[in-house]
């Protein structure tokens, strides 16, 4: 009797949790019975997915939501019955602001990711200079870049908009993203539209100008709040998607183990190894890998692609959440809120005006704040108590908002090594790395925020590529086993691999 296959999936944040599940419904559809376990070191699911709920607030203490137009989070909710949970932004906070020299300034309307699709208000902004405004207006007429192959984000920015624009608008948006230094970032691994808007239109300008346009009309397609809002969410938090995969995946028989870290995986004989924090040993016929990449690397041995996974950096950042009666802000929020370039030196690198941007997160007669610390050279924040952290981030509220009172309380949430930093040429490491994989290791899979994309979407998206690459694999290996089997009865032998032990790591 040929023996049962099973897969592992490491890893239970997002990525883990949508390829176990895309991978139990690929094989189920293909009628194929897998044992799948899905293993993570913390005591729940959901890795940076935190949402508290906490006295009529919605607090979240990880990603707060995702942009509208990435359908596959759009499709995962619907597969699972959550569309009608999905919710929106406020329309009346339209406005963001962005500070130079102490002042909050206005967004001018029509600037997407940073960049211009209506000159008439960026002409009319006091964010940027004259001659800062005269650069940027000379991507209409510059070539285009002829050289092929990856380059920094700073550097094609700075090289189509000019430095300030840059170091003004679009870095301190960016930020909230990556929390990274641009000139450190990979274009290609971050914003390969950028460079495809240029070679297609020849100005950035021109062709966001145009892409916009294509994203009006797409946007029909989307569920009613994505219609109207850039950025979505679910009604009682991020954790609403968490918890309905996690019933979804216990209820399809995955089996599902958290509070247990992974110490050691790899080869033995045609099948993998994976050691346990426990000491207790898994044999798998595949394993999918959704750890950071500095522990992947770990688990991975000694294939040469490794060490360019170990270079990728990770950025530490914090959020702060204060939460006031409105009467004791004082404050008239019409808007979002606000973004802080590096060059004004502030402790908070943004602001999130919750409660008027997100209508369902604070009772009424109520505000809740959202502010963000931390970003690539800027991480000396880290040796600070909670206490001395909150200190300096009400110093910056009182002095940029006038807000003095004593909240009604705060959550401090530290991201210890969560934003990674997609290094010039990133994609063509993966790829060879993923090359060695298929060949050194066929069946192990590595996938997840560290490798192609690190907003919610993104990781779905990775998480159920993945899962399908590797259920496919695994059916159509089982049929070529099955033919196997039958020339093994005709005299034709087969060859173990050599057991090839693998690093120690944890999920």
């Amino acid at each position: 009797m040929s023996q049962a296959r099973k897969v592992i999936v490491i890893g239970g944040g997002i990525t883990g949790m949508t390829a176990a599940y895309y991978l139990k419904k690929r094989l189920d559809a293909g009628g194929f019975k897998a044992d799948i376990t899905l293993v993570e070191g913390a005591e729940s699911l959901g890795g940076r997915i935190n949402t508290l709920r906490k006295d009529g607030f919605v607090i979240e203490k990880g990603p707060d939501s995702f942009l509208a137009r990435k359908l596959p989070i759009i499709e995962l909710s619907k597969e699972l019955g959550l569309e009608d949970e999905l919710t929106g932004t406020n329309p009346e906070a339209k406005k963001t602001y962005i500070l130079r020299d102490g002042k909050l300034h206005p967004m001018p309307p029509g600037l997407v990711l940073g960049i211009p699709t209506e000159l008439g208000p960026f002409m009319r902004t006091a964010l940027v200079s004259p001659a800062g405004k005269a650069r940027a207006l000379l991507d209409l007429i510059l070539p285009k870049k002829e050289e092929p192959g990856d380059e920094s984000l700073g550097h094609f920015l700075e090289r189509r908009l000019g430095k300030e624009v840059l170091e003004q608008v679009v870095e301190p948006l960016l930020a909230g993203i990556y929390a990274g230094d641009t000139f450190a970032l990979s274009l290609q691994s971050t914003f390969p539209q950028f460079g495809e808007l240029e070679q297609e239109h020849r100005s950035l300008i021109y062709g966001m100008m145009n892409n916009r346009k294509q994203t009006q009309l797409e946007a029909r397609n989307l569920p009613v709040p994505g219609r109207k809002s850039t950025f979505l969410t679910y009604k009682n938090g991020l954790s609403t998607l968490v918890q309905r995969l996690e019933e979804v995946l216990r209820d399809s028989g995955v089996n599902i183990r958290t509070g247990v870290k992974v110490r050691e995986m790899g080869k033995q004989g045609g099948r993998y190894r994976v050691v346990l924090g426990n000491g207790q040993t898994e044999e798998a016929d595949s394993v999918i890998v959704t750890l950071p990449t500095y522990h992947t690397a770990e688990l991975l041995g000694e294939l040469p692609g490794v060490e360019k996974l170990k270079a990728i950096n990770y950025v530490s950042v914090a959020n702060v959440v204060l939460a006031y009666r409105q009467e004791d802000a004082n404050v008239s929020f019409d808007g979002s809120g606000f973004l802080i370039p590096r060059l004004e030196g502030r402790s908070i690198t943004a602001c999130t005006w919750t409660s008027a941007k997100w209508l369902h997160t604070a009772p009424e007669g109520h505000v809740l704040l959202r502010c963000y610390v931390g970003r690539s050279g800027a991480e000396d924040w880290v040796e600070l108590s909670d206490e001395e952290l909150v200190a300096k981030v009400r110093q910056d509220v009182a002095e940029l908002m006038g807000i003095e009172a004593e909240p009604l309380f705060h959550e401090v949430t530290r991201l210890h090594r969560s934003m990674p930093q997609y290094p010039v040429g990133h994609l063509d490491n993966i790829r060879e790395l993923r090359s060695e994989l298929a060949e050194q290791m066929p069946g192990v899979y590595v996938t997840g925020a560290g490798f192609n994309g690190v907003g919610l979407p993104d990781c779905i998206r990775q998480g159920r590529d993945t899962a399908y690459e590797a259920a496919d694999r695994l059916m159509a290996s089982t049929a070529v086993d099955g033919l196997d089997g039958l020339d093994a009865i005709g005299g034709i032998d087969g060859v173990a691999a050599s057991a090839a032990p693998g690093r120690q790591a944890r999920s």
